[in-house]
């Protein structure tokens, strides 16, 4: 505790906590200023922190008192550490803010003093919880099914397409958004399977493990004794590996044919060439769609997407239409 000297201000120490962190995980600043603290106050008598606390001796006042009490408290050369409660922290420091203003008392130190950060990808334990409540208490999004779904998610993705190639990175992080609710909802829904009909529930949990399952063995290079040195090893292992997961009996097996016609030919011209496959494009009778088919194949085998090839040459046909009409109307 502190020896008192009578002229020195002392000091009030706001302990803040990450709620994404378990309790108890403090820092060893925090753990030092609780245990060395002359006082130490907490509003909240059902606050996560204090069963800690009691195991480390830390003795725990529940109340806040007034801000010029705890000014007075302090003046001395006193420590009073504050644990963060809510609406009577606001009080707290509005009242401490004012006396501060006022010239009219010796202010001790103020400290804000943290006691655990968030850790990276924290935010999306929010967004799971906010997930959670949407899914028990909106009459709309109560009733969503997969198949409901589908159609945003395929909408969801080309408007990440579309921020991602007119670079517009307000967009991008928005619809990076759009497609995470996309995932998170539909785990969500998944939770919900009786397994009455042979679908057993599963979470976003799951979903992350499946996907941290697959990349890990899908990059032997980096979790593995495997070397890589170019962007070219990395997909041949990647292809090496995800054939002996998926067993299939066919290169096309996995491809959806519900995809853009323009990059499911693409696709197919890729799987076969990387199956060393010598497969001839089936000619018609002067049809466009096996001349389209030709023109996807060779696109793919020149490195160019050809989705992306023709997206972009449409909106310049859609500029000029624009500036066309600008000039008639003049």
């Amino acid at each position: 505790m502190t020896t008192e000297t009578p002229d020195a201000p002392g000091r009030i120490v706001l302990l803040t906590a990450s709620h994404r962190v378990a309790p108890g995980l403090l820092s060893w600043p925090a753990w030092q200023t609780l245990r060395s603290a002359d006082r130490v106050l907490c509003a909240d008598e059902q606050h996560p922190q204090l069963p800690y606390l009691h195991e480390a001796g830390v003795t725990v006042e529940h109340g806040t008192p007034a801000a010029d009490e705890l000014v007075a408290y302090c003046a001395g050369g006193r420590t009073a550490v504050v644990l963060p409660s809510g609406e009577s922290d606001q009080r707290l420091t509005d009242g401490l803010a004012r006396l501060a203003g006022s010239n009219r008392v010796q202010m001790p130190d103020l400290e804000l003093l943290p006691g655990s950060y968030d850790l990276p990808g924290a935010r999306l334990l929010d967004l799971v919880h906010v997930m959670d409540r949407i899914r028990r208490e909106c009459p709309w999004s109560s009733q969503q099914t997969h198949k409901g779904l589908a159609k945003y998610g395929i909408e969801e993705a080309y408007e990440l397409v579309e921020a991602i190639e007119t670079e517009d990175r307000t967009e991008l992080r928005e619809e990076l958004g759009d497609v995470l609710l996309q995932v998170v909802f539909h785990a969500r829904i998944a939770q919900e399977a009786s397994g009455e009909e042979g679908d057993e529930p599963f979470s976003i949990d799951d979903v992350a493990a499946t996907l941290i399952d697959k990349l890990i063995h899908r990059h032997p290079h980096v979790f593995g004794d495997e070397s890589a040195e170019t962007p070219e090893d990395v997909k041949a292992h990647w292809m090496r590996t995800k054939a002996v997961e998926k067993q299939r009996d066919s290169v096309t097996d996995g491809v959806p044919l519900t995809q853009p016609a323009l990059a499911l030919a693409a696709k197919l011209s890729s799987r076969a060439r990387s199956g060393g496959l010598d497969v001839p494009l089936p000619t018609g009778d002067g049809g466009i769609g096996y001349e389209l088919l030709s023109l996807a194949s060779r696109a793919e085998a020149a490195g160019v997407d050809p989705e992306t090839a023709l997206r972009a040459a449409s909106r310049a046909y859609r500029d000029a239409i624009v500036a066309t009409e600008r000039g008639a109307a003049h």
